[in-house]
C-alpha cells in the first residue's frame, strides 16, 4: 500500500544523512513533497513569499517551482518599453541584494551557467532586473528578454549566493563568533529540480558546484534534493559519500512510494525498462494518465539518443509526425496542467498505446531490451 506525501516527507526528516537524493519523474509529485516537507519542519508555515518573513525565523530553505514564481516578466509593448524581470520581495532576495549587496556574486555565477557578456542590471531597489549583452564598446546595448533556461539560470544563482552565505556562516562552530545570527535555526536545505531549462554541459557543471558547496559544509545542516534527470542524479550520486537516495512513484490511486536504491540510476533505476513496463501496465488496465504521456516521450528521447537520431520526433510514425508531435508535447507539457483532468480521452489513450506500440516494433533496441529482460 502506497504512502502519502505527508508520510514520504516524515521518512525524509526521520532519516540521518548529510544528504538525500530523490529521483523521480516529471508529474510523480517532487515540488508538492517539498511543500509537505516544509510544513513538516516549520508547522507554523513560513511564508518565503511574504514580505514581512525573516530569514532568521526559518528552519528550512527551499528552491523549487515556488522559487521561480516570485519572478515575473514586464512587457510592456503597449509603451514599448524594454522588459525587466520583477523581484518579489521575500526573504532571500532581500537579505542576498538588499542586505548583503552580493549583486556581483549573483551575476558572476549567472554568466558562469550562461555568457560572460550576457549582464543583469539590478533597479536600485533591487525590484527589478534587466539583461543586456555588453560588446565591450561604448554603445549602448538594447535590454532583451532571455531565454527560460537562462531566467532559471539568473534564479538559481541568487539562491545560490544565499547557500554559499549559509554554508559559510554555519561552518563558525562557535555561534558568538558568526557574523550574522539569521541562520542559526536553519536545519534543512531543500533543492527541487534545478536543471529543468538547462543543457548538459551547464547541468553538469551546476551539480559539480552544488555538491562542491555541500561538502563544504561542516554544520549539521541536512540537504534533500531532487530531480527528473537522470545526468543531474548521477553526478552527485557520485560525488557523495554520506547519503541515502531513493525513487519516487505515484500510484494510480494518487498515493506514493519512497524506494531506496543502492547505485547510479543506470544500475537501480533501468531508466528506459521501468518507463516501458510503467506505459504499458497503464495500457493494460486502462488507465492511462495524462503524465504517461511525459512518460512517452521520455521514451522517445532516450531511444532516439541511443540510436543518434538528431530529434525523437522523427521516430514517429512517417505520415504523421508532426501531427504526434504536437500531441505529445502539448500533453505533456501543457501550461494548463492546474486546470486539465488527469484521465485522458478514448482518443488520447489509444494514441498512447498506437506509439508505444510504434516504437517497439520499429527499433531494434527496444527488441533487444525485451529479449534480454
Amino acid at each position: 500500500m502506497g504512502k502519502t506525501l505527508t508520510e514520504i516527507a516524515q521518512q525524509l526528516k526521520d532519516v540521518n544523512k548529510k544528504v538525500q537524493l530523490i529521483y523521480a519523474f516529471n508529474g510523480t509529485g517532487k515540488t508538492r513533497l517539498s511543500r509537505e516537507f516544509k510544513q513538516l519542519v516549520a508547522p507554523k508555515a513560513e511564508s518565503d513569499d511574504a514580505p514581512s518573513s525573516e530569514l532568521a525565523d526559518k528552519k528550512i530553505l527551499y528552491y523549487s517551482a515556488f522559487t521561480e514564481d516570485l519572478f515575473y516578466w514586464d512587457n510592456d509593448l503597449g509603451l514599448d518599453a524594454e522588459p525587466k524581470l520583477k523581484i518579489q520581495p521575500n526573504a532571500f532576495t532581500k537579505w542576498v541584494l538588499e542586505e548583503q549587496g552580493q549583486d556581483q556574486s549573483v551575476t558572476t555565477t549567472f554568466q558562469r551557467y550562461t555568457s560572460e557578456k550576457l549582464t543583469p542590471q539590478f533597479s536600485a531597489d533591487f525590484s527589478s532586473v534587466s539583461f543586456s549583452f555588453e560588446r565591450g564598446n561604448n554603445q549602448q546595448e538594447p535590454h532583451i528578454k532571455i531565454s527560460k533556461g537562462e531566467e532559471s539560470n539568473f534564479i538559481w544563482s541568487i539562491f545560490n549566493a544565499l547557500l554559499e552565505q549559509v554554508v559559510s556562516e554555519l561552518n563558525i562552530a562557535e555561534v558568538a563568533d558568526r557574523s550574522t545570527e539569521v541562520f542559526n535555526n536553519l536545519t534543512h536545505v531543500f533543492v527541487d529540480d534545478p536543471v529543468s531549462s538547462l543543457d548538459e554541459n551547464h547541468l553538469i557543471e551546476l551539480a559539480v558546484n552544488l555538491a562542491g558547496l555541500i561538502k563544504s559544509s561542516q554544520s549539521d545542516l541536512k540537504f534533500i534534493i531532487t530531480t527528473h534527470s537522470p545526468l543531474f542524479y548521477n553526478v552527485l550520486f557520485n560525488e557523495f559519500s554520506n547519503k541515502a537516495c531513493y525513487m519516487l512513484e505515484r500510484f494510480e490511486d494518487g498515493s506514493f512510494a519512497l524506494t531506496e536504491k543502492l547505485g547510479d540510476s543506470n544500475k537501480s533505476f533501468s531508466y528506459h525498462l521501468h518507463l516501458l513496463q510503467t506505459v504499458e501496465q497503464a495500457i493494460a488496465d486502462s488507465k492511462v494518465e495524462r503524465f504517461h504521456f511525459t512518460l512517452l516521450r521520455n521514451l522517445y528521447e532516450k531511444t532516439a539518443s541511443f540510436l543518434g537520431y538528431p530529434k525523437w520526433s522523427e521516430l514517429l510514425p512517417d505520415d504523421k509526425q508532426l501531427y504526434y508531435s504536437r500531441i505529445i508535447n502539448f500533453t505533456s507539457h501543457s501550461t494548463l496542467s492546474n486546470e486539465a483532468v488527469a484521465q485522458p480521452t478514448l482518443a488520447e489513450s489509444a494514441t498512447v498505446k498506437l506509439l508505444l506500440d510504434h516504437l517497439k516494433s520499429s527499433y531494434g533496441f527496444w527488441k533487444q531490451e525485451e529479449q534480454n529482460a
